[in-house]
Parts: structure tokens; sequence; C-alpha cells
């Protein structure tokens, strides 16, 4: 074959290619976006809840985080879920259990309500020191289902009011205790829970010291930037005096540390 035969050919395929269309390749990458960017234009975001004895902020308001939800045990009735989440409610923790033998009354019917409405749930546990951790761990696993969409909760405070339990070990000791808790709990759920606190408890235990886990800290009047200095958190309990559509009376509000994308990202991960 001549070369002008030959080049005719490449020029006639040339054609044949540029004729047709050109598909953008669908890569995981791009799927794993769309999926995100829906999600996260379902949520509401900077919500405006009320509060029955508001603080006046001198840092950074909670009203400048995007994601807000709620945590609740007996003492809230019945919740319209649905009105929650219509107001901006995006994750709820439900107090499950207490020391090695009581289980909130609320539990379960907190939790079925939250579910059928579609708001991403966890439980805690409030821990006495009269028990061990691997007992209290046992009946937490007792009471609370798989299926949590978001890490669960260890509940660590000291508990002054109790009529049966007022310990207070050393720091040490705490962190042992909350370690083991930690293990069986990450054993069985898969995945390891959160670690909730107060600021006196923090100062006297050196609770944050513990690693590999994340933090919830309260603090109703001031930052956690100021109120835990260096301290890490991924949630900030700002008030217990909060109102919140489809809560009747006061209830616990707490913000996420991120965005809406870091939000989706982060209740997405594996859990139990």
């Amino acid at each position: 074959m001549s070369m002008r035969a030959i080049l005719g050919v490449l020029v006639l395929l040339a054609l044949g290619s540029c004729s047709r269309p050109q598909l953008e390749p669908v890569t995981v990458e791009t799927q794993q976006s769309a999926l995100l960017q829906a999600e996260v234009a379902r949520l509401v975001t900077y919500p405006r809840f009320g509060d029955f004895d508001p603080y006046e902020w001198e840092s950074r308001k909670p009203q400048t985080y995007p994601i807000h939800g709620i945590d609740v045990s007996r003492w809230q009735a019945d919740i319209d879920w649905n009105a929650a989440k219509r107001a901006g409610v995006s994750f709820a923790f439900f107090k499950a259990t207490e020391g090695g033998d009581l289980k909130d009354p609320k539990f379960d019917n907190h939790r079925l309500g939250a579910r059928a409405a579609g708001v991403p749930w966890a439980a805690y546990h409030y821990y006495y020191f009269c028990r061990s951790a691997e007992e209290q761990a046992r009946w937490f696993i007792r009471n609370v289902p798989r299926g949590a969409d978001l890490p669960h909760v260890l509940d660590m405070e000291w508990t002054p009011r109790s009529k049966t339990c007022t310990k207070r070990p050393s720091g040490a000791k705490v962190r042992s205790e909350a370690r083991k808790f930690l293990a069986i709990l990450q054993a069985h759920y898969d995945r390891r829970p959160i670690i909730y606190t107060t600021v006196d408890f923090y100062k006297d235990t050196g609770i944050g010291q513990v690693g590999g886990t994340e933090f919830w800290l309260r603090s109703v009047a001031g930052h956690p930037s100021e109120v835990y200095p260096g301290g890490r958190w991924t949630f900030w309990q700002y008030t217990g005096t909060g109102e919140v559509p489809g809560v009747e009376g006061e209830v616990d509000i707490n913000v996420f540390r991120g965005g809406p994308e870091a939000w989706v990202r982060w209740r997405d991960r594996i859990g139990g």
C-alpha cells in the first residue's frame, strides 16, 4: 500500500473517532461525591433554637455551627421527632443505662421514634464507680441493640447526688476503667464509643488523656476552647435549658464541630 493510501486510511479513522460522542467516565469518586451532596442538601443547617435561660456568649457562639442535635432521657416526655427534625435536629443521643442494673424507661420509645423519623441516633451509659467496667459494659450491651447510626457514648462525671455511689477514684483508676469500657463496646458494636464529660471531672481526672476516642464536652458558660484549654472535642453540649420544636420543656442541645460535609462523612462511618 502506498504512503498516500496509508495516510488516507488514517484520516478516515480519525474522522470516524471524532464523529462519535466522547463520554465522560463515571468514577466511584464522582458517584460518592454526588451522594454526599445529596445527603448534605437534605440537612437543616444553622437552626435557631430557643433557650429558657440563655447565656450571652462572648466568643464563638453555638449558632455559628451548622449541625445541631439533642440528648434526652426519661425527663423528656414523648417527642415529635418529625417536628424536631424539620426544625434542625440532625442527631440525638438517648440515655440507655446507668450503673449495672438501671435502664432508662424512655430509651426504647425515644430510639424507635427517632429511627422512624430518620434522625440519626446512639445511646449513652451513665457510669458509676461502684461497679466494674466489665459489668457496666455487659449491662449496656444487654439493653442496647446493634443498629445505631452513631457511636455510643460513655458518660463519665462525678455523682455527688447519688444515694448509692459517690466514690471519687483517682485519675489513673478512672482512665483505666474508661479504656476497659470503651474496648468492650468497640468489640461488640464495631465502633469506638465517645466519652462525654464535664468541666470539673475533666480537670480532676485527666480523662482527656484517654486516646483513640472522641470527646463530647459540656460547657454551658463558655466555648470549649476557653473552658477546656487544648481539649479535643467532636460534640459540644452548650445548654441544658434549650427549647426545640417537638420537645416539651427544656432539653440539652449540642453542636457537631465540623461543617455539613464533614458531618455526613463522620455520621456514615461503619458503626453498630
